[in-house]
């Protein structure tokens, strides 16, 4: 079965980015398409050292914080959306650490990342969602991922526990995204 891996970059375990998450996964799964959710946001994702350990020994990173197994899992999917909490108007830290260090991986094992369906979602307060996508996007091309486009961009205001769902745009924007993911997904992969 096709599968869609979700990571979730938020310190927050039931916040808003996992709240959007949770439906994105839902709306996925709905089309046929299997998800698993990622939650790095518990996890003390370190940067990456630009080492030769990835390229030497191919599918392994010489940080042990865990993300090995992560990479794995997204190496084995057809799909894979990021999401991250604004902070400072950028992604968060861990997210952005984790994401270099997967393409880096991915650059030194194949890329297995190139021709993979999907794209970033960003969640804030206020502002510094466009950053974030930007930031995360780069991440996405660089590595040739494919990323379907939506309504608008993928980013729900929400600050307060539960108050993602209020965004009525914003979840329709990061739904439909998550369909075009699935749909993609079903025909390219």
């Amino acid at each position: 079965m096709k599968k869609v891996i979700l990571v979730c970059g938020s310190p927050r375990q039931d916040g808003n980015t996992m709240t959007v998450l949770k439906a994105c996964a839902k709306e996925i799964e709905a089309q046929g398409v299997a998800t698993e959710i990622l939650d790095i946001g518990g996890m003390d994702i370190n940067a990456c050292l630009a080492c030769p350990v990835c390229q030497a020994e191919g599918f392994r990173c010489v940080r042990q914080d865990g993300a090995n197994a992560l990479f794995a899992k997204i190496a084995a999917a057809d799909g894979l959306i990021v999401a991250a909490p604004v902070y400072f108007g950028t992604a968060r830290g861990d997210m952005m650490n984790f994401l270099q260090r997967l393409s880096r991986t991915s650059f030194k094992s194949g890329g297995f990342l190139d021709g993979m369906v999907g794209g970033p979602i960003a969640v804030a307060r206020r502002g510094g969602h466009t950053a974030t996508i930007q930031e995360m996007l780069m991440f996405c091309l660089i590595c040739g991922m494919i990323v379907p486009g939506s309504t608008y961009w993928n980013m729900v205001v929400a600050h307060e526990k539960d108050e993602a769902e209020q965004d009525r745009e914003g979840m329709e924007t990061a739904l439909r995204f998550a369909g075009r993911v699935a749909g993609l997904v079903r025909k390219l992969r």
